[in-house]
């Protein structure tokens, strides 16, 4: 793959991206963003840069019209229209303000094909040329996608932090929080409003979309998420009689919403119901999106999260249920935790025969820490490598090569200490055992609802890794943790943002609707706390070893 090259405060950045990709696009999902104020189109002529090095392709029109031929000749280009097929060294001439809102750093969303302009939801508002929004609220990130509703187009994305993380990482912090004061409960809804209203700024700026032809907006995320955005029922969480139940996350008025985010005064806000429990709309957009079941085939969806949400399909029946993992796929909680962006260490790897371990730096950067993937290819590599056994407990190793993480000690407590581009990082028993019990709670959710279904979950034909964390997940590593059932990896399919996209269609499609009425008619949703084995499931999914088959 080749990298844009980028030098800032005398470091050289190395960014990838896909050949012939626009470079504006790479940059968006980095902090190295350009100016724009046109959607890419090449009509505003802000995003400039300069080629160092190497060849941007053809110059187009539009940077004939916007960029003197004087520039022309000593480099310049616009960053929306240079497209390399190879590695590009650039100067930024026109960086854009920094923001916490970005473009995702990846295909975050898998809009389907074929399905565009096809059975669009009519618009009740008169604009001549209609936007909608669709939003997933997650537990650490909010998503927005912003579509043309007159041809189903999409047109921009961003995603970027849930401020809720201040009064917790999980949800049964924020949840108690805002049950203990009611203030804390106005505050948890007000700044996720504020958010979204901060990431709309953030695309009508840089992509020259006004705000006011905004007359759909559409809400997925988990229950809890969309308890607290509500103002209401919040409580109920906490309560097991209410875990299987449906809660109700409708608000009350959203007026003052649709006046924060400056839409149309008439635009209509449809926050999607949570199944029931903590099973919330998200999952139920993610089956959208993945069409898990319109095959006859058992499969499998796990959206990994904070709130992790699994769904189940055997081939005639829909099982759901959530698990409290905590906030370790996302890095939050760990020693040297990272979101998986630039600088986050994201890949590990073993060479048995050299006693060899490698890093792999999203944007090839002076490392910031370690994203969820990466956390996983962490401990499979210490357990291939016999550092780590499964219980979770470290074991040092005489003589370890360089680059090998060594075990220290630092005020009593035992210390992986490993480099990867340049930095130290630090990997703790502590924070082994935050990904054994995230790993545990799922996977005993999985095995749950294989067992209610009569299935092995060996013999799962398909089993889609939903959100930011299964990016960039390595299967094999995740299986030999026992974080997936042990399938071909064939069969796993890392689907993305399903919620995002799911919401999406909803926002757009007449039939999406349908679909999800059908969805909620025939799911079954099942409380894994009053699974009578849950204990003993939990602790075996503690070891950090492949998933073993059902006792026959």
């Amino acid at each position: 793959m080749p990298h844009l090259l980028v030098t800032r405060g005398g470091v050289e950045h190395r960014i990838p991206f896909s050949p012939g990709q626009p470079v504006r696009e790479a940059l968006d999902a980095t902090d190295f963003r350009v100016r724009s104020a046109c959607n890419g189109i090449g009509a505003c002529g802000l995003c400039r840069i300069r080629i160092v090095e190497g060849n941007g392709g053809e110059v187009t029109a539009n940077e004939r019209y916007h960029l003197p031929a004087s520039e022309r000749r000593r480099g310049v280009r616009l960053a929306c229209q240079a497209r390399p097929r190879g590695d590009l060294a650039i100067e930024i001439l026109a960086p854009a303000p920094t923001s916490d809102w970005k473009s995702p750093p990846f295909a975050r969303f898998p809009d389907a094909p074929g399905r565009a302009a096809v059975g669009l939801r009519p618009v009740a508002v008169p604009l001549r040329q209609p936007l909608g929004l669709a939003v997933d609220i997650g537990t650490t990130h909010l998503s927005l996608a912003l579509f043309d509703l007159s041809t189903g187009r999409r047109l921009a994305e961003r995603w970027g932090p849930n401020p809720q993380a201040a009064f917790g990482a999980d949800v049964l912090s924020r949840l108690s929080a805002a049950t203990a004061s009611r203030a804390a409960g106005g505050e948890l809804s007000l700044c996720v409003v504020q958010a979204i209203r901060d990431g709309l700024w953030d695309i009508t700026v840089r992509e020259g979309l006004e705000l006011r032809r905004i007359a759909r907006v559409t809400l997925v995320g988990n229950t809890a998420m969309l308890a607290l955005l509500a103002g209401r029922n919040y409580e109920q969480l906490l309560q097991p009689a209410y875990w299987t139940a449906p809660i109700d996350c409708s608000p009350a008025d959203t007026a003052d919403w649709v006046r924060r985010w400056g839409v149309h005064p008439q635009a209509e806000v449809e926050v999607v119901a949570p199944l029931g429990g903590f099973v919330g709309s998200d999952l139920l957009a993610g089956l959208l999106a993945t069409r898990l079941t319109e095959a006859s085939h058992p499969g499998l969806l796990v959206d990994f999260g904070t709130n992790s949400e699994i769904a189940l399909w055997n081939g005639e029946v829909l099982r759901v249920t959530a698990a409290a993992g905590g906030p370790a796929f996302e890095s939050s909680g760990i020693s040297h935790g990272a979101p998986a962006e630039s600088g986050a260490v994201f890949r590990v790897r073993y060479d048995a025969g050299a006693d060899r371990f490698d890093y792999g730096i999203i944007g090839d950067v002076v490392a910031t820490g370690i994203c969820g993937s990466g956390l996983v290819d962490l401990i499979a590599v210490l357990r291939r490598s016999g550092r780590l056994t499964e219980t979770g407990r470290f074991r040092e190793k005489m003589n370890p090569p360089a680059g090998a993480p060594t075990l220290e000690q630092h005020q009593g407590e035992s210390l992986f200490v490993f480099s990867a581009g340049g930095k130290a990082l630090t990997f703790s028993e502590r924070d082994v055992d935050a990904l054994q019990r995230a790993k545990a709670a799922v996977i005993t959710g999985i095995v749950t609802l294989c067992a209610r279904a009569g299935i092995d979950p060996a013999g799962l034909r398909r089993v889609c890794v939903a959100g930011a964390f299964g990016h960039y997940l390595d299967v094999s590593n995740a299986q030999t943790i026992g974080l997936l059932p042990v399938v071909d990896p064939e069969r796993v399919e890392l689907v993305g943002n399903t919620a995002l996209a799911g919401c999406g269609e909803l926002l757009r499609f007449t039939q999406a609707g349908d679909r999800l009425t059908r969805l909620r008619e025939g799911a079954q949703v099942i409380n894994l706390a009053r699974s009578t084995d849950f204990d003993a499931l939990f602790l075996a999914g503690l070891y950090l070893r492949p998933l073993e088959p059902p006792q026959r």
